[in-house]
């Protein structure tokens, strides 16, 4: 309840939202200079300590952590209608390849190979960058701690689509994920630690890519042709 001061006046309460918000803001420009650190210990190391298994956790939980601090501010921003959002027309390679570029490592640490594959005459695609780079991202850094050996990532059109999907050679989304995935807030998976979290996100960011009345979508499978799970994300 609001307290009234000397003058009889209501004064306001603690908004907390903003408080959480600033401190993840905080929290992600104090994680980013413990990688810029990080980044700068690992050039001193001998050939031979670089590539290590202790390398690939810290490069996956600090990337998830990344991720996630991303994901919350966002939905703040969201949810004051302060979002940035700028759609324009996207070279599919480039934006495929700078995700990967960012992720190399992690993939190299944990001895995972990712193919592109472009089908058919799709080039470009309309969408914000920097919005759909956050949610690929996402997905790579949960796709790489399942798969086993290979990641695929494959773009093509289907009208009034462009479909971008990360197929990976692991075990598949659980069949309750699948079943329930309009549900994305699904409570805390106590084996996986999983909330849901990235996947509500991920679909927000979807749907407010629209164009003519026709708003965007994710989708999980399990019919990869890698003979694991697939996040597909339908851009119009």
């Amino acid at each position: 309840m609001a307290k009234a001061d000397s003058a009889g006046k209501t004064a306001p309460g603690l908004d907390f939202s903003t408080v959480i918000a600033s401190t993840v803001h905080d929290m992600k420009n104090s994680l980013g200079m413990l990688l810029q650190a990080y980044g700068s210990w690992l050039e001193a190391l001998p050939e031979d300590l670089v590539w290590t298994s202790e390398r690939g956790v810290i490069e996956y939980e600090s990337g998830r952590l990344n991720g996630m601090l991303v994901q919350l501010l966002g939905l703040y921003k969201m949810g004051i209608n302060q979002l940035p959002m700028h759609p324009a027309w996207q070279d599919l390679e480039d934006f495929v390849q700078s995700q990967l570029a960012m992720h190399q490592e992690l993939l190299q640490s944990r001895h995972i190979s990712c193919d592109t594959r472009l089908e058919g005459d799709v080039y470009e695609g309309f969408f914000d960058n920097n919005l759909m780079g956050t949610v690929i991202s996402n997905v790579l850094i949960n796709t790489i701690r399942y798969a086993r050996e290979h990641i695929l990532i494959r773009i093509w059109v289907e009208e009034p689509f462009t479909i971008i999907a990360v197929e990976d050679d692991g075990q598949g989304y659980p069949a309750a994920m699948v079943e329930a995935q309009s549900n994305y807030i699904l409570g805390i998976n106590q084996s996986s630690g999983s909330t849901g979290l990235g996947l509500y996100f991920s679909g927000r960011i979807a749907a407010l890519h629209q164009r003519n009345g026709i708003c965007g979508r994710i989708e999980l499978s399990n019919d990869s042709s890698l003979g694991g799970g697939v996040f597909k994300i339908f851009i119009p």
